[in-house]
């Protein structure tokens, strides 16, 4: 009995975090465009500013950062966030959710990319 009480806590966590959590890959928006497909389904942290802010659009909240790497040019250097949380334009922020590629929410709402569930903290 106590082995397998002994085996459950090293699955469960006990000590602290999930054994099978995943640790988010920080990365700058930049090397996010860069690196797309192979963190395709990953997590990632990000920290930037935010530069534009639309809440409640489908249950869930869309922010724009910014972190000063990429292309205007070709759009590398925004991208888009959706989140239960939110933040105000001007807010500094880390950012922690999963990459998406290729989503496209019908009505117009086509992202190449696309963190989505992420939390925000200042």
């Amino acid at each position: 009995m106590m082995k397998a009480l002994t085996i459950a806590a090293l699955c469960l966590g006990l000590c602290g975090s999930p054994l099978w959590a995943e640790e988010a890959l920080s990365t700058s928006i930049g090397d996010l465009y860069k690196e797309r497909n192979a963190l395709n389904g990953k997590l990632v942290k990000l920290q930037g500013e935010v530069v534009k802010v639309n809440n409640q659009i489908m249950q869930r909240n869309f922010l724009h950062l910014q972190d000063g790497t990429g292309s205007a040019e070709d759009g590398s250097n925004d991208i888009t966030i959706t989140s239960q949380d939110t933040a105000n334009v001007g807010d500094r922020v880390t950012v922690t959710g999963t990459l998406i590629l290729d989503h496209d929410f019908g009505s117009g709402y086509r992202y190449p990319l696309l963190v989505e569930k992420a939390s925000i903290s200042r």
